[in-house]
Formats: structure tokens, sequence, C-alpha cells
């Protein structure tokens, strides 16, 4: 079991889709739902930081603004980054609990 940043990455590959009821199904609905949800929050996080920090850069004339605008701008990078990864580790966690085939 390996676990980054709170996630236990394993957590989903343990899981036994066949027998899952229906609010297991639903409840792992819910968790995509609020990934997506996350992972907008992520980008609108960073790209106000990047806003911010591209404003104090070109808008203000003292060197201590400008410095503090340089150091918003790589993180606000950073934190779409990280936001990605995080929702694409996720994604692709819940991506591996299916419902089972029904032959009918």
């Amino acid at each position: 079991m390996s676990r980054h940043n709170g996630f236990d990455d394993d957590v989903y590959a343990r899981v036994d889709s066949t027998s899952m009821e229906l609010r297991d199904y639903l409840a792992t609905d819910r968790t995509k739902l609020a990934n997506q949800s996350t992972f907008l929050a992520y980008i609108r996080t960073a790209l106000t930081l990047f806003v911010v920090g591209l404003t104090f850069v070109r808008f203000f004339g003292s060197t201590i603004i400008e410095t503090i605008g340089w150091v918003f701008v790589p993180i606000g990078v950073a934190t779409f980054v990280i936001g990605l990864l995080r929702y694409n580790r996720l994604r692709l966690a819940l991506a591996r609990i299916r419902p089972p085939r029904r032959d009918s």
C-alpha cells in the first residue's frame, strides 16, 4: 500500500466490483463528480495566482512587489500541475471500478 499526499493508491484496486450494490456505484459516481469539482477549484486557484503574479510584475513599480509577482507566477503553474496530477490519479483509480456486465 503506497500513500502519497494522503491518497491511498491501492484502495480502489482492492474493491471487489462483483459484491458492490447500487449505492456503492452511486457513491463512486459522486466521488467522480467531486474529483472534477476539485480539479476545477485547482484550475481557478492556479489561474488567480498566475494573473495576480503577472499583474504585480506589469503594473507596479516597486521592486519588492515585482519580486512577489515573479514568485506567484511559478506557484500558479505548480498549483495547476499538482491539481492535474491528483485529478488524473483518482480518475484512473476510479476507472478500475466497473459495474458487472449483465448477459441478457
